[in-house]
């Protein structure tokens, strides 16, 4: 079974709190839909592999829709990365998003939500990597799954332990700038796993397009914790 069907399946038997991930307002805020695909011509190699002119782009797209954030990614084949060697390998370099992104400004507030306890968390300070990371256990009635927030603030993890016990909307962390966040306009990687096997404190969150079929059974789709209208799930 699929990753996201089997989620749908057990939180529709068993209901559990979900909360925000950030703060948004249905009423008066938007979301802007990113295609960082081959399909954005506007996203050249040269204006990616700059961070300040890729966030300028981000932040003009934002303010000419009224946008609070840009949001999109989930198992979306991206031609971004390019721009760091961290996706390159030998046979198949890594350029399949894995999780959802949301673009916003530096220092937006991340809440949990879901119940949980903090796994394990690092700072991943490579360019194009993580920067800090969060990486929570929930036990949702029975079924065990973790969520990841990627490219955080620094001060995010100051007091965080192993173990440690986290609420329902509970705040965790911040949104990084590009000197933390491994040189990325500011934005969070949420990411949900069945299953993390070894990992601390990182977890791929972008892997070979060959191997699609593999992630989809361990990697479920976020929206169904975001819920965002306009944003529906999807187990392809």
């Amino acid at each position: 079974m699929l990753a996201t069907d089997k989620l749908a399946a057990h939180i529709k038997v068993c209901p559990v709190a979900i909360g925000k991930l950030v703060d948004f307002d249905a009423k008066s805020d938007k979301l802007y839909p990113l295609d960082l695909t081959a399909a954005n011509t506007a996203l050249t190699e040269e204006l990616v592999a700059d961070t300040a002119s890729f966030s300028r782009w981000i932040d003009k797209k934002l303010a000419d829709n009224h946008c609070r954030y840009g949001i999109g990614g989930y198992m979306e084949h991206r031609t971004i990365y390019t721009r760091s060697t961290l996706f390159d390998t030998e046979d198949e370099p890594r350029r399949l998003h894995l999780g959802v992104d949301i673009w916003g400004e530096a220092g937006t507030p991340v809440y949990s939500p879901l119940e949980g306890t903090v796994h394990s968390f690092a700072d991943n300070d490579n360019f194009g990597d993580y920067g800090p990371t969060i990486i929570l256990q929930h036990n949702l009635d029975g079924l065990t799954m973790y969520s990841l927030y990627g490219h955080l603030s620094r001060e995010s993890l100051a007091g965080l332990a192993d173990g440690q016990a986290i609420n329902t909307n509970q705040q965790i962390a911040t949104l990084g700038n590009a000197t933390e966040n491994g040189r990325w306009p500011p934005h969070l990687h949420f990411q949900l796993m069945l299953d993390i096997g070894d990992a601390q404190g990182d977890y791929p969150g972008v892997g070979r397009y060959s191997r699609k079929a593999e992630y989809l059974m361990n990697i479920p789709d976020p929206n169904l914790i975001l819920r965002f209208s306009g944003f529906p799930v999807t187990s392809v």
